[in-house]
């Protein structure tokens, strides 16, 4: 079983490092900040924030578009991509779109905020309305994709996106001299695989720390159910990391593999977490909060350790900004 599972993982590690050597000259690396503060959850553990609100849209999203939009043919590059998105992903896949000269459509639910459809229309990229959901928006653009023979880019159940989300990684270790235990919020997955996969392999004694809203959670009831399965999801802070997760998604299976601890906050945790991180001039969105706010929840587990917290993204709605 162990050696099946480094094996397994061993690919993964070689993806990562190939998504990072096609990438490495458009990302940004962006910085490890030590965090000072006299909190005692930061004072008993040495705690770094991965800043990748900081990344050149706002989100590690850019990592997994740019690793798939790069891995493109030049026939598959010239009809062009299509996108489904709650905001960052769009973001994302419309910039590397952009970078490289090629089409690209990004279909949206009425969910999804003003200000990141007019971010994502300033990259040129054609956006597409469809449905309420970020699932009807998901299931209009895969049957726009089968129609017109463009590429669909996953947000998350594709090995090129899941690897460019791991080149995180790749910085970290070159960044940190331990890492006892890294806290990520999670969504569809794949950010958390593709850093998982690879910390596994190179840094196994590190802690992988899945967190949640408690308000919406899926992925997190499809890994206690043992399968994908469908879960109701309430409004959260944390709009990136809404939705369900696609059937027969890569990532599920990734997720068992790599996900050491898991951790439920409330909509008030994530709250105060982003009060915090914002009366300190870190301009971060509720799904950065979330594994704050997660780490602060257990943070006695991790005396004298070395934490990293995931900041993944910084792209704050009008509409959350205003509960701050």
């Amino acid at each position: 079983m162990i050696t099946w599972m480094n094996r397994e993982l061993s690919g993964w590690a070689e993806r990562v490092r190939e998504a990072h050597e096609r990438i490495c000259a458009v990302i940004e690396e962006t910085p490890l900040l030590l965090v000072e503060d006299s909190n005692p959850a930061f004072v008993r553990a040495q705690v770094y924030l991965k800043m990748e609100h900081l990344q050149k849209t706002g989100s590690f999203k850019l990592r997994g578009a740019t690793s798939k939009v790069l891995s493109l043919s030049a026939d598959d590059a010239t009809r062009g991509v299509l996108a489904s998105s709650t905001g960052n992903h769009g973001l994302g896949v419309a910039a590397a779109a952009q970078d490289r000269g090629i089409e690209c459509e990004v279909y949206v639910s009425s969910q999804v905020s003003p200000k990141k459809l007019e971010m994502i229309a300033g990259l040129a990229a054609r956006i597409r309305y469809a449905g309420g959901t970020p699932l009807e928006a998901e299931i209009a653009a895969r049957k726009a994709a089968t129609r017109s023979g463009k590429t669909y880019i996953s947000p998350y159940n594709d090995p090129e996106v899941i690897a460019g989300q791991g080149t995180i990684a790749i910085e970290l270790l070159r960044q940190a001299s331990q890492i006892d235990a890294i806290y990520i919020a999670v969504g569809g997955g794949g950010l958390i695989s593709g850093i998982g996969a690879y910390l596994k392999l190179m840094s196994p004694a590190t802690k992988i720390v899945g967190c949640w809203p408690e308000t919406s959670r899926v992925m997190y009831e499809c890994l206690r159910a043992g399968q994908i399965i469908e879960f109701p999801e309430q409004p959260t802070l944390s709009e990136s990391t809404a939705g369900g997760v696609e059937p027969e998604s890569i990532t599920f299976a990734l997720c068992q593999t790599v996900i050491d601890a898991t951790v439920l906050v409330s909509e008030e945790d994530i709250l105060d977490a982003m009060r915090w991180a914002h009366a300190k001039g870190w301009h971060i969105e509720g799904a950065s909060a979330v594994a704050i706010a997660a780490y602060v929840r257990e943070a006695a587990r991790h005396h004298n350790e070395s934490v990293i917290i995931l900041s993944c993204g910084g792209n704050i709605s009008p509409e959350v900004l205003s509960r701050l």
